[in-house]
């Protein structure tokens, strides 16, 4: 079987950025699961494995567009020190639940000085070109249940 939008597919990968340094991979786990079209994995990885089947591997580029997107520098802002009380010593490289008005949204605190932390709720590789190492596992059809709520459910499958 083949993927396509509606299937189940589980891989293994290595995530890697533009210079080649690993983010983060499922080797010596078990493999991701997920469900093929429903945006439960980045667009250009998403697209890059259509057609693919068991025992295929593959090396795939993946532009910031097609990744995490552009960074968007209104999502970089500096928010004053007294935001933070009952935290001892703010670092950069942290990371903060903000609320917006679009709800909770994670933060990284990217600057700390004397009038105000720089906080950046952009994702960490917004912006950033990625490469993936991929073996394809596995391939199935996946169940009206799983389709119906846009994610995998059981074996390698994540509840919600």
């Amino acid at each position: 079987m083949q993927i396509a939008e509606n299937t189940v597919v589980s891989m293994h990968y290595t995530l890697k950025d533009e210079n080649g340094e690993v983010l983060d991979s499922s080797a010596g786990q078990e493999p991701l699961v997920f469900l093929s079209g429903a945006q439960n994995i980045i667009e250009g990885l998403d697209n890059a494995l259509q057609g693919k089947a068991a025992g295929d591997a593959m090396q795939v580029e993946v532009s910031a567009e097609e990744g995490y997107g552009p960074v968007h520098e209104e999502l970089i802002q500096k928010v004053p020190h007294e935001n933070f009380q009952g935290v001892d010593s703010i670092e950069v490289g942290m990371q903060f639940m903000a609320q917006t008005p679009n709800g909770q949204q994670p933060v990284t605190v990217i600057g700390v000085e004397d009038d105000g932390v720089m906080l950046d709720g952009n994702h960490p590789l917004a912006g950033k070109s990625l490469s993936f190492e991929v073996e394809v596992v596995d391939v199935r059809e996946a169940s009206a249940e799983e389709l119906e709520h846009g994610h995998v459910h059981g074996e390698g499958g994540h509840q919600h």
